[in-house]
C-alpha cells in the first residue's frame, strides 16, 4: 500500500533500521534514533543498486515520489542513474572551478611575465573594475555574446569607447586561452565585431614637408629656453623615439664610443638599439658635462633625481610659437616615418625596425633587436645628413631609392 504522510509521521523508531515501502523501488529507512531518509532500489546490468534520495522531512513524499520518477526515466532511456549523479555533480563542480574571473586571473597570471608591470596592472585593474562585477562568478560555458556586450556597454555608455574596445579584446584574448586549455568549444566575442561603435583616432601632429622641416629645425635650433631642453627638442628628431624614452633616456644606456643607445621598450617590454648618427653624438656629448652626474640625460629641472617633465617638449613647442595641430613630441615619428620611405626611399622594415615596432619574420617570429643593426646605422646617419640639409634651407628633394 502506498505510503501516506500521516503513516510517515507516525512511524515510531524500532531497535533496528526499518523500512516503509511506497512502490516502484522507493522506500523510508527509518534509523533507531529516529532519522527518516528516502531510498531508490533498482537494477541495472544485474546489479542491484540503491541511491539515495533526501532525508524527511525537508524532502516531502510528493518530492521523493518525483525524484524516484526521474529515476526510473533514467533507466528506461538505459541510464544508470547513481553514475548519472556522479556526472552531474562532477560537471557543476567543473563549471564552478571554471569561471570567468578564474580563468582571467590564471590567463593573466600566464602572462604577465611577458608584460611590463604598468601594462600588467592596467589590465588587472581593468578587469576587476570593468568585467569581474558582471561576469567573474559565471562558468565560462554559460556566458553568451550578448552578457559581454552588456558589460563592454556599460563602458560605452559612460563615453570611455576606447576602454570599452581594449576591454572586449581583452575578454576575446581570455576566452582564446578558454578555448586552447578545452574549457569552451568557442569564444562567443567572436560574433562581436562591430558590436560597440568605432573609436574616432586622434592622429597626433606631425610635419612631413621637405621645407616645414627646415623651418621647424631652425625655430628648434633658436630655442632661447632651458638648456636641457634644448638639447631633447634637437636629438629628438635624429632618434625619433617615442617622448616617455627620449626623457627618461639614462646614460648608462648610452655608449659614446660604439655610438649606440640600448634600452628597454617600455611599451612592448623589449630590448632596442638606437645607432647614433654623428649629429646625435654631438648633442649627448654637448650635454654630457651639465647632466653628466645624473641618471638621466634629460633631468628634471626641480630635481636631477627624476627625468624631464612629459609636458617640458610640448611646453617648449608653445614657447615657440608651435601650435599642437601643427607638432607634437611624438611627431617626429611619423616626420621619420613618411620622409624616410617616401623621400629617401629606406625600405619600410628598416623603419618599422628603428621604430621599435613589432616586426616578424616569414615564419611569424620577431626579429631581435640587433636585425640589420648596419643597415639601420646606415640610414640613421642618412636621416641626420638629410635633415642637416634642410635645416640650411637647401633645396633638397630626394628621388633615389635606398631599398
Amino acid at each position: 500500500m502506498p505510503l501516506t504522510e500521516v503513516k510517515i509521521k507516525n512511524k515510531k523508531p524500532d531497535k533496528k533500521t526499518s523500512k516503509l515501502f511506497d512502490g516502484g523501488g522507493l522506500y523510508l529507512e527509518i534509523s533507531p534514533k529516529g532519522g527518516k531518509w528516502w531510498r531508490f532500489k533498482y537494477r541495472y546490468a544485474g546489479k542491484e543498486k540503491r541511491l539515495s534520495l533526501g532525508v524527511y522531512p525537508d524532502v516531502s513524499l510528493k518530492m521523493a515520489r518525483e525524484r524516484k520518477d526521474d529515476c526510473r526515466r533514467l533507466l528506461a532511456d538505459d541510464v544508470d542513474p547513481s553514475e548519472h549523479r556522479k556526472a552531474t555533480k562532477a560537471a557543476r563542480e567543473e563549471s564552478a572551478s571554471n569561471t570567468f574571473e578564474v580563468i582571467a586571473r590564471e590567463w593573466h597570471s600566464r602572462n604577465c611575465d611577458s608584460w611590463t608591470q604598468g601594462h600588467a596592472a592596467r589590465i588587472l585593474r581593468r578587469l576587476e573594475k570593468d568585467i569581474f562585477p558582471w561576469l567573474g562568478k559565471k562558468p565560462v560555458v554559460e556566458i553568451k555574446p550578448k552578457d559581454v556586450l552588456r558589460c563592454v556597454q556599460r563602458l560605452e555608455d559612460r563615453g570611455v569607447l576606447e576602454t570599452a574596445h581594449r576591454a572586449l579584446q581583452t575578454c576575446g584574448q581570455i576566452f582564446r586561452y578558454a578555448v586552447i586549455t578545452g574549457r569552451v568549444e568557442r569564444s562567443p566575442t567572436a560574433d562581436l565585431k562591430g558590436a560597440l561603435a568605432p573609436v574616432k583616432t586622434k592622429h597626433l601632429a606631425a610635419v612631413t614637408d621637405p621645407v616645414q622641416v627646415g623651418e621647424l629645425l631652425r625655430t628648434i635650433d633658436g630655442y632661447k629656453g632651458s638648456f636641457i631642453v634644448a638639447c631633447a627638442l634637437k636629438l629628438a628628431p635624429l632618434v625619433f623615439v617615442r617622448p616617455g624614452e627620449l626623457r627618461r633616456a639614462k646614460w648608462e644606456d648610452i655608449d659614446l664610443k660604439t655610438r649606440e643607445w640600448r634600452y628597454l621598450v617600455t611599451k612592448t617590454n623589449t630590448q632596442h638599439i638606437v645607432p647614433l648618427s654623428k649629429q646625435a653624438l654631438s648633442v649627448l656629448k654637448s650635454i654630457e658635462p651639465v647632466t653628466g652626474n645624473s641618471v638621466f640625460v634629460f633631468p628634471s629641472a626641480r630635481s636631477f633625481a627624476r627625468p624631464m617633465s612629459e609636458n617640458a617638449i610640448l611646453a617648449a613647442f608653445r614657447r615657440m610659437g608651435i601650435e599642437k595641430n601643427e607638432m607634437t613630441g611624438h611627431g617626429f615619428r611619423a616626420m621619420a616615418r613618411t620622409m624616410l620611405d617616401e623621400i629617401l626611399g629606406f625600405r619600410p622594415d628598416l623603419i618599422e625596425h628603428q621604430l621599435a615596432h613589432a616586426v616578424k619574420d616569414p615564419n611569424g617570429r620577431a626579429y631581435n633587436r640587433t636585425t640589420h643593426l648596419p643597415q639601420r646605422r646606415k640610414m640613421m646617419q642618412s636621416w641626420a645628413d638629410y635633415l642637416d640639409d634642410l635645416e640650411r634651407g637647401a633645396e633638397v628633394i630626394y628621388t633615389f631609392c635606398a631599398r
